[in-house]
């Protein structure tokens, strides 16, 4: 694993041309999280954006890399590791040879809010564990466990029918929901906990789908079709229409077949 985090290290800074992260990511879920820090902001927080990637580490939204592809999720065809036990060794590695800061670095610094799916979480576990054991504020939306020291709020799918967007971006605009009840410049007051809390409860509402399973063969037909009918449609779009057409295709396996069938992620 270390010998693969080094020449995969090598090939990054090798790459041309470079972009700031802030232009390299795309999709609904970027696209929130840099709405993230107005939402800070109004609450009276200093914010910085950071970003937890698993081709370049623990690194700010301003920094710069090339286009690549890696990630956490082990069903994928750009996963670094095929079992969290990998991942977290990955990132340990990662963060060693590239990565620009750590989580209790940046709890060091005020209060920290993390938006981070499962598998990401379970990667960075020594690093989220460090932090728990400091007095830093720290909030997590999504993750995989509760941590002693850390307030964790999970995923919600019932909230999207308020907050709106698709599942991938359901933690950031939960994240997004609590800024606008924090006062004070604190992340996790009493009163905002106790407020968020009444507003969950009575937004909550379970989703419910009545969708017809595809085989591989049809998913692919469908993307090909789409494609020559709507030239440059994204592949977030494409996956939200089948859906609509009533149609179930798990987003990760949407995406290998994608990738499959255009060979472009």
């Amino acid at each position: 694993m270390k010998e693969r985090a080094t020449l995969w290290e090598e090939r990054v800074k090798s790459a041309a041309p470079t972009h700031s992260l802030a232009q390299l990511y795309r999709g609904d879920h970027w696209t929130q999280a840099r709405r993230l820090c107005e939402a800070a902001e109004k609450a009276g927080f200093k914010a910085d954006l950071w970003v937890a990637s698993a081709g370049l580490g623990l690194r700010p939204v301003s920094a710069s890399a090339p286009s690549y592809a890696a990630t956490f999720s082990t069903r994928h065809a750009d996963s670094v590791a095929l079992s969290s036990e990998g991942s977290a060794q990955w990132w340990g590695h990662l963060q060693e040879r590239t990565g620009q800061a750590t989580l209790p670095e940046l709890g060091k610094t005020g209060p920290v809010l993390m938006v981070l799916s499962e598998v990401y979480a379970r990667a960075m576990e020594t690093e989220l564990r460090a932090l728990s054991t400091d007095a830093s504020e720290a909030l997590l939306f999504g993750g995989a466990e509760e941590i002693a020291g850390i307030r964790r709020i999970p995923a919600d799918a019932g909230l999207r029918r308020t907050l709106g967007g698709t599942l991938t971006s359901l933690n950031v605009r939960m994240a997004a929901s609590w800024l606008e009840r924090c006062e004070g410049s604190q992340l996790t007051s009493s009163a905002t906990i106790d407020s968020w809390r009444k507003w969950a409860a009575g937004e909550s509402r379970i989703e419910q789908h009545d969708r017809r399973p595809m085989t591989d063969e049809e998913v692919i037909t469908f993307i090909r079709q789409q494609t020559a009918f709507q030239p440059g449609i994204s592949r977030t779009r494409l996956l939200r229409l089948l859906r609509h057409k009533g149609r179930a295709c798990e987003q990760s396996r949407f995406a290998n077949l994608y990738i499959k069938t255009l060979g472009e992620p």
